[in-house]
């Protein structure tokens, strides 16, 4: 990923914040020369440096017998910025530009078909998405309807070598122009954009007295 320093994150809780936002990713494999993506949820873990995800295919999606390198993309909030947010906009000649937040990881899949493995990763997804909702559906593993379900599905486990955190926050702007752009993002209708204006001012904020 193209990262220029002013917009490298190194702090893990920032990952942690992404997917606690969001846990559908992009899977994105290579077979034949050739890349293949799979937008799917994910169920993630950290302990410290160490990262790793939990998900499954339906058994039908050929990506499950790729294996190999991986690289899972996670989508955070994202934003357009008009340069007519910027007070200094006329004398640096400011054009547009995209706000965002973003992570890709990568690792090395494992291919997992036991239905221990299956039926936890479909208990665990189950449970945390059923709660969002308020609802009630649970897997049940004396159920022989819910048990011959998994076999309609292959288990993944990426353990992440790498991780990349990108936070795209108008960093290399005056601090004028990051308040201007977030005054006008916290404004709108859109969730997306007040939460890049929360990300903005947060980022902001660390930069201390030297701006």
């Amino acid at each position: 990923m193209y990262r220029p320093g002013a917009f490298a994150e190194t702090d893990l809780a920032a990952l942690d914040w992404l997917l606690a936002r969001d846990a559908f990713a992009t899977l994105v494999t290579v077979d034949g020369g050739q890349p293949f993506a799979t937008p799917l949820p994910v169920l993630y873990a950290r302990d410290g440096d160490t990262v790793e995800l939990r998900g499954h295919w339906s058994r039908a999606n050929p990506q499950w017998r790729h294996g190999g390198g991986a690289l899972v993309i996670v989508h955070g909030p994202q934003a357009y910025i008009s340069p007519g947010w910027y007070p200094d906009k006329l004398e640096n000649n400011r054009v547009p530009t995209w706000n965002y937040a973003t992570a890709h990881l990568r690792g090395r899949l494992e291919i997992h078909d036991e239905p221990e493995f299956l039926a936890a990763v479909v208990a665990d997804l189950s449970q945390r998405h059923e709660d969002a909702v308020g609802s009630g559906w649970r897997y049940e593993p004396d159920n022989p309807a819910h048990v011959a379900q998994l076999r309609g599905i292959v288990g993944f486990r990426l353990r992440v070598e790498s991780v990349e955190l990108k936070f795209k926050l108008n960093q290399n702007h005056p601090a004028a122009n990051v308040r201007g752009a977030a005054a006008a993002l916290a404004a709108s209708t859109r969730e997306g954009d007040r939460e890049v204006a929360a990300l903005m001012l947060d980022r902001l904020a660390r930069r201390g007295k030297g701006d």
